[in-house]
């Protein structure tokens, strides 16, 4: 047994025999691991909303690294001695099958908490233990490995977006926002590959927005750890699970190593202030109907061609506006009010802007999409506010209160076809509507539309600025409900 100077063991668990993790086998074992624990986290079924357990990653001396699991009813017995990073022995524990599926470790076996497993910290022991370890997949094997449900991997790169601002020009998180939404948005680019989108979801997002914000200048270099690869909208996407990890610039040896390898290739460094280009996926109206049937993240961005089948009738096609912001202004004792708590102006300039439902058609199914704002001005080539101030001049300003019915610029563009920029949002995981909003109208001649970081900010933001005037407009009409296509087969009005 090793003594210090003054006849003290130093830990005499450092000379008992221990079993390396490359030796484990299946089933019960009365013997001693020694390891660092890197992290734990909760595992849950996100169906039943039900515990599963708590899960670990654990590396031993010799480099190896392992899965670890804790069932609900032991979570609390081992929990208040576990601190990421520190050195543990485990006295009896099982050996269990690793599972196939969102595996964090290679190794075939997971070391299981039994009744009988004694965790204690092991102190002054001399021997190293590495402190982390990263498992990287490149773009192109993430892509082979899209969609398998397979072993999460790690991913660094150098930011290029973050929520759609360009990260040379200094993102501003807003963090309530960010936490109604649970997600971060993040287009990330490693080395000279393809760039990539990647959600941080919940407890990843919070990291996110909590490190983003203590960095003394604006962070370029991101490493997030076991993300899975799933395919939205026909592009590859990265997205964070319970067990990730962030780091950034110099948390760690691979954001170092990754932060000097962009400075000594200053082609690629300079690309951080290049154009990003990602383009929207095109998609038929049925395919978007099973996007949004399935598990992905809340909103999304497609490009989808259809023709115009009618106006939906029954609703106004406009609603009024404050000057200012577009949100939607309430009538005042005196004045107009803007609904927009941030903007708050009194005694506004109403101003009509588009919120109009079309019935449109592909070869695959049929939906309704609402223009909003910019939007309709594409598509008829007309202001909502021209269109409304010539009913009411052509008709000797009729009463207050009366709405302008549809008027011919909708009507005549019934029958033709167009390329939408549809934006999918959380409104349609309901289930119950079959409406999507409209964010811009391209014509089929033209070019895909593309968000870029310099140049062209406004395709980045047009979008998002065009859902906060659909909530400032009226909630309840960022969606309607499959009835309205029916609804649009009514005769039209006239202007």
């Amino acid at each position: 047994m090793a003594m210090k100077p003054h006849g003290k063991s130093i830990v005499s668990d450092c000379d008992e025999k221990v079993v390396f993790f490359k030796d484990l086998s299946l089933g019960h074992h009365e013997a001693q691991l020694r390891f660092r624990l890197i992290h734990f986290w909760e595992a849950w079924n996100p169906l039943k909303k039900t515990l599963i357990g708590m899960e670990m990653l654990l590396i031993d001396e010799k480099g190896t690294v392992i899965q670890g699991f804790v069932s609900p009813g032991r979570i609390q017995k081992y929990l208040p001695d576990m601190k990421r990073g520190s050195v543990y022995k485990l006295n009896n524990f099982y050996g269990s099958r690793n599972k196939s599926v969102f595996r964090v470790a290679d190794h075939a076996v997971t070391v299981s908490f039994s009744w009988n497993s004694e965790l204690a910290v092991l102190l002054d022991c001399p021997t190293h233990f590495d402190e982390d370890r990263f498992w990287f997949h490149s773009c192109e094997e993430f892509q082979a490995n899209c969609d398998l449900k397979g072993d999460l991997y790690d991913v660094v790169g150098h930011m290029k977006l973050v929520n759609g601002q360009s990260i040379v020009e200094g993102p501003v998180l807003d963090e309530v926002e960010i936490a109604k939404a649970r997600r971060v948005l993040i287009h990330v680019q490693s080395h000279d590959g393809p760039v990539m989108k990647l959600y941080l979801w919940d407890q990843a997002a919070r990291d996110f927005c909590r490190k983003f914000k203590s960095c003394e200048g604006t962070p370029t270099v991101l490493l997030v750890t076991t993300v899975n690869t799933k395919t939205l909208g026909g592009t590859l996407a990265l997205t964070s699970m319970s067990s990730s990890r962030v780091f950034m610039d110099y948390d760690v040896q691979p954001t170092i190593d990754y932060f000097s390898w962009l400075g000594s290739n200053p082609d690629i460094a300079e690309q951080v202030n290049a154009e990003v280009v990602t383009k929207r996926e095109a998609m038929t109206i049925g395919e978007i109907f099973s996007y949004i049937g399935q598990e992905f993240p809340k909103d999304a961005f497609f490009e989808c061609t259809a023709t115009i089948d009618d106006v939906v009738h029954g609703s106004s096609w406009y609603y009024i506006a404050c000057s200012g912001c577009h949100s939607k202004v309430n009538k005042g004792p005196t004045s107009l009010l803007c609904s927009n708590k941030k903007c708050g102006k009194v005694n506004v300039s109403g101003v009509p802007q588009y919120l109009s439902k079309i019935s449109v058609y592909d070869n695959s199914d049929q939906a309704v999409f609402v223009l909003l704002g910019d939007a309709g001005r594409e598509l008829t080539g007309k202001p909502a506010s021209e269109l409304v101030r010539s009913y009411f001049e052509a008709n000797g300003n009729e009463e207050v209160g009366h709405e302008a019915p549809v008027p011919e610029a909708l009507i005549s563009t019934i029958g033709q076809k167009h390329k939408f920029c549809v934006k999918v949002t959380d409104h349609n995981f309901s289930g119950k509507t079959r409406s999507f909003t409209v964010t811009k109208i391209l014509p089929l001649d033209t070019p895909p539309a593309t968000v870029s970081s310099e140049g062209n900010q406004t395709t980045a933001t047009s979008e998002e600025t065009s859902e906060n005037r659909v909530d400032s407009a009226d909630g309840s009409k960022r969606t309607c409900y499959s009835s309205e296509v029916e609804r649009a087969k009514r005769p039209k009005c006239g202007n």
